[in-house]
């Protein structure tokens, strides 16, 4: 199982919680299963075709999974996934 931190504009979605436990073998797999326990996180993370939103970022220990495998990319248990929208402004 992974964790999955949540940022703050996430948390209305979730309950308010800052983390939360979701199966999966890998990154796809985590969120589809945090969107499934969430529901209103689906729209939030996930575009329509299924891939991540462009302004989703998702770091896996550190690492963004854009580099890595992206939602293909490995979970391992005690994983910890990181959600960080992308900022606009200036």
């Amino acid at each position: 199982m992974a964790t999955v931190r949540i940022p703050p504009v996430l948390r209305p979605s979730v309950g308010g919680v800052k983390e939360v436990d979701a199966d999966g073998e890998n990154v796809g797999d985590v969120l589809r299963s945090l969107a499934d326990q969430h529901p209103a996180t689906q729209t939030q993370i996930f575009a329509e075709g299924g891939e991540l939103n462009r302004y989703v970022n998702v770091y896996l220990n550190d690492e963004d999974v854009r580099v890595l495998g992206g939602l293909d990319t490995a979970v391992g248990d005690g994983d910890v996934l990181v959600i960080l929208p992308a900022m606009a402004g200036g």
